[in-house]
């Protein structure tokens, strides 16, 4: 079974939306604005893109990530290569992008199950973040990688969905703290 893992960075009151710049967001690009950059920060996310076997997105993150990764061969070179696949009930084949590799829709959760149920490396889910709400309803989820930034964002696309379900455990797994006021805390899911 394939292990899938939300990696996000996040506000300290569950933020996840436009950590770098984006149109029509008032906070767009908080991740990049007030605090040092600190290249150890970041070492989790180049460790992801060594570890993973897939890249899973919703459709919104599809769309705004594929005109822009394949060309960043330095930053992405793994995830450019490894499959894609995208959550969607709306987009088509011909919506996808021809210069990203390959690429497949799942048209629903029933469908991201049953690719974890495939042979292969950790599933990596980056932006996405009513995917990764609903995958975390379902109980899909088995890791999460997050990197808590200092700041109190207001509104915007939260991290944690508000559905009333039963309590679940996390298991801290690795953290860090680092001089800028960004954490790193990844947890698994304990079932």
């Amino acid at each position: 079974m394939r292990t899938l893992i939300y990696t996000a960075f996040v506000s300290v009151d569950g933020v996840v939306q436009a950590p770098g710049p984006e149109n029509g967001y008032r906070n767009g690009g908080w991740t990049f604005q007030g605090l040092d950059f600190l290249p150890e920060v970041y070492e989790l996310k180049g460790r992801e893109q060594e570890e993973a076997g897939a890249l899973l997105l919703g459709r919104v993150s599809y769309q705004a990530f594929a005109p822009v990764w394949p060309s960043m061969t330095e930053e992405f070179p793994r995830y450019n290569a490894m499959p894609k696949y995208v959550v969607s009930s709306t987009l088509e084949d011909e919506d996808l992008v021809t210069d990203w590799g390959e690429t497949t829709i799942l048209r629903s959760l029933d469908d991201v199950a049953a690719l974890k149920e495939t042979d292969g490396g950790p599933i990596s889910i980056h932006g996405s973040a009513s995917l990764a709400r609903g995958l975390a309803d379902a109980g899909l989820l088995d890791r999460y990688h997050l990197l808590v930034f200092p700041w109190v964002l207001g509104a915007g696309k939260r991290m944690w969905s508000e559905t009333d379900k039963d309590r679940q455990k996390l298991e801290l797994v690795e953290s860090a703290s680092y001089a800028n006021g960004v954490q790193k805390l990844c947890y698994d899911v304990v079932r």
